[in-house]
């Protein structure tokens, strides 16, 4: 590997170590694909527990190891205190003898790596105590470029020392709905104020987040840019027919093809699915409700009706299925096979589930609240997110209509090529040529 003078933005690498990823891996991900396609050269910044080694194969393996070192009281400690003046990022470069877990997507496509250990926890620590963001300097490498932007993929407490810093915010939802998360509030909006007054600029995922930031935070039009996202699913997972992918559902799921509705997404306040179990039973359809979603926080009252109509045995094996967790491959096939997906937040910053689904020819329903209406057009079957009535008459609209379905799945698909990779990598090329990189 050598020096390149290419563009090099580097992203954090917080969400995509998650052993089970989250939606900011997804979009880190889709980030970096998008980056490479663009022609930059990309890297990733990692905060792992191991401290630094002098071989860059022990180096590379911390970042993936599932063991993690205790660390000294003194040390953790010293860390907290001093982190506020800055932490050091040193480059390890890829060794390509570490197999990394596929589940959280393989070894990102990077040409480089940085290290710095327990970053983000310190970061989080200090900004806690003092109020303040812990830059970070990256040390220079005779074969690695130092970044020309720092991508901070979420908001945190991290300013990147020497070159552009760009945060992307990908929603308010903490302070437009806090009663649907655990933050702190007045936590989070320190943070985002700090970012407003820091950041040499903000990346949003919808117009919907882009009008909360401006108003909530006070910053100018000019420093925020919506890129919106883009889908990114495997070719070899879209080249396989419809008739191999109904054998899949019919086997693993016992589900017919085009026969059951699907909501797919964390389980938490904003996504509604107490409302969306309560108009399925109510709508009478007779094709099941899959529902895949861990449990993420505040999830009782979500949950709490589904779990009491699945009590009843007949409803168990035969109307509410639940999944946890589904390998990716699994999933897409699940969001082919569905008669429709069922989405209607409370709130989202953008709603990947909504563009997925279109993407794949699966109809949708959806909510008229914050980036949904921007993300589905006219092309999906809209309601009040607090609407029972109206989320029952469409389950069974979409159950009973064969022709509406075959429209919903139509104009989803045009609707879809609306974010596609290219517009995508365009929008990512006006927000960089913002901060003056091209």
């Amino acid at each position: 590997m050598t020096a390149s003078s290419k563009t090099t933005v580097c992203i954090d690498g917080m969400n995509l170590a998650l052993k089970k990823g989250s939606g900011i891996a997804t979009y880190g991900r889709n980030l970096l694909s998008n980056l490479n396609a663009m022609g930059m050269e990309t890297q990733v910044l990692y905060g792992p527990a191991a401290t630094f080694n002098r071989r860059d194969l022990l180096n590379e393996i911390a970042l993936t190891d599932a063991y993690s070192p205790n660390v000294r009281p003194w040390r953790r400690a010293w860390e907290h205190h001093t982190g506020r003046f800055g932490r050091p990022a040193r480059a390890v470069a890829p060794t390509d003898e570490i197999i990394w877990p596929a589940r959280g997507g393989g070894r990102p496509p990077v040409s480089a790596f940085w290290s710095s250990p327990r970053l983000y926890g310190l970061a989080g620590g200090a900004f806690g105590q003092s109020k303040v963001f812990t830059p970070v300097a990256f040390r220079g490498h005779p074969t690695v470029s130092r970044p020309d932007v720092m991508h901070w993929t979420t908001a945190m407490p991290l300013r990147a020392r020497g070159m552009a810093n760009v945060y992307t915010i990908h929603d308010m939802i903490p302070l437009r709905l806090p009663h649907t998360t655990l933050d702190n509030k007045r936590m989070f909006l320190r943070l985002c104020r700090k970012i407003a007054k820091k950041a040499d600029h903000i990346a949003v995922v919808s117009e919907a987040t882009r009008r909360d930031v401006i108003r909530l935070l006070g910053v100018p039009e000019h420093r925020v840019t919506n890129t919106y996202q883009s889908v990114g699913i495997p070719p070899r997972l879209l080249a396989r027919d419809d008739t191999e992918v109904a054998a899949t559902i019919e086997n693993v799921f016992k589900v017919p093809w085009k026969g059951y509705f699907l909501y797919f997404g964390a389980i938490e306040p904003k996504k509604n699915l107490a409302r969306i179990v309560e108009a399925y039973l109510a709508s009478g359809v007779s094709q099941p409700l899959i529902v895949v979603g861990g449990r993420a926080w505040l999830d009782e009252d979500e949950t709490a009706l589904m779990h009491q109509a699945r009590r009843d045995k007949a409803v168990r094996k035969k109307k509410l299925l639940l999944w946890d967790f589904l390998p990716f491959s699994l999933l897409v096939d699940l969001i082919r096979g569905a008669r429709g997906t069922v989405f209607p937040s409370l709130y989202e910053g953008f709603g990947l589930p909504v563009l997925e689904s279109m993407s794949l020819g699966t109809p949708v329903i959806t909510s008229t609240a914050a980036s949904l209406p921007e993300v589905a057009g006219d092309a999906a079957l809209m309601v009040d997110p607090y609407d029972v009535t109206g989320l029952t008459r469409h389950f069974r609209a979409l159950a009973a209509d064969d022709d509406l379905a075959a429209d919903l799945s139509a104009r989803g698909r045009i609707q879809a090529a609306k974010f596609t990779p290219e517009a995508y990598q365009a929008r990512l090329a006006d927000l960089y040529g913002r901060v003056g990189v091209r």
